[in-house]
């Protein structure tokens, strides 16, 4: 299956150096002694747990006492709503970043999850696309913001995740521009592969053009119902194909994940003890691991083992589905 879906060279590390004329303006650049990683989740396809990923994953990382910053780069305002942030009541969003030349820091927003801020976007970021279309280094607006609030130390943040929009427009351009790291969410389904090999595309041509050092942090199985074949297939395809790209963590199917969306919360602080919050947890723990390894005292192998463990005992407990 995957081989008519893939070209066997999307497997391998693109090496190369920007297209003339497209580098990296100097002022965009990371100190080297900048320790904040820089995430961004995207995915063309959408309804694949993007936005979800985004929110409990920052609060898994925050609960781990890591200092996180969410930017929500998607116009549906999704991931702000989601810890229940109203952007349209805010002074600023990241509209103001990408239209209006505003530093980054003046538009973050503390949220009710210990160190977790957010900078939050609206619905005027449709307009964004326009407005932004004829500027020279319009693709660099985030990287140069972002990137001089890290290097002055305005803000200090572990971890800076981006939900990207769905659509490959100039907001998603500006996220994987200004990513050392994209985490791609994907639906155990058919249909999400095919979404793939499109994002890989984008990913290739960003990293020609705009952002060499651009990495997968790794491919996240979501939407795992371990009950049905068909995802089991998908998901053993996936590793084969893939191999260590995809996360050992899969985000299997749980209803207290769509709860907490309802109550505008995430999973912690929704269902702490529920099988959603310990999938999230042990992504997060994942994440440091290939993020910045010597940080990370927990044994990946024993971890693992833990993970499939509890994967099995899911298969014997239906009623687990639903916790």
């Amino acid at each position: 299956m995957f081989e008519s879906l893939f070209n066997r060279n999307t497997k391998e590390r693109v090496e190369s150096t920007p297209a003339e004329g497209m580098g990296m303006p100097p002022s965009s650049q990371v100190d080297a002694e900048s320790k904040t990683s820089i995430i961004a989740i995207a995915n063309q396809k959408g309804g694949c747990g993007k936005t979800t990923t985004c929110i409990n994953l920052s609060a898994a990382l925050a609960r781990m006492g890591l200092r996180i910053l969410m930017i929500d780069l998607d116009a549906q305002s999704q991931a702000s709503l989601g810890i229940g942030i109203d952007a349209d009541a805010m002074e600023y969003s990241i509209y103001d970043v990408m239209v209006n030349n505003l530093e980054l820091e003046r538009a973050v927003v503390p949220t009710d999850i210990g160190n977790l801020d957010i900078v939050p976007a609206s619905a005027m970021l449709t307009g964004a696309q326009l407005e932004i279309a004829n500027l020279l280094g319009r693709e660099w607006i985030l990287r140069t913001s972002l990137h001089k609030m890290i290097n002055t130390q305005t803000r200090k943040y572990d971890y800076v995740i981006m939900d990207c929009s769905p659509s490959l427009n100039l907001t998603t351009i500006n996220g994987l521009a200004s990513a050392q790291f994209i985490l791609i969410p994907a639906q155990t389904h058919y249909f999400s592969l095919e979404g793939m090999k499109e994002l890989f595309s984008t990913i290739k041509i960003v990293k020609e053009r705009l952002n060499p050092p651009l990495q997968i942090l790794g491919i996240l199985p979501t939407l795992y119902d371990i009950r049905t074949r068909i995802s089991r297939q998908i998901l053993g395809q996936m590793r084969n194909h893939f191999g260590d790209k995809v996360f050992k963590t899969a985000i299997h199917t749980n209803i207290k994940l769509v709860e907490a969306q309802v109550h505008k919360k995430s999973i912690y602080e929704f269902a702490p003890n529920s099988n959603g919050a310990r999938d999230y947890l042990a992504l997060s723990e994942e994440v440091v691991s290939r993020t910045c390894p010597e940080s990370n005292p927990v044994n990946q192998k024993e971890k693992a083992d833990e993970i499939e463990d509890l994967m099995q005992g899911r298969i014997l407990s239906k009623a687990s589905y639903d916790r």
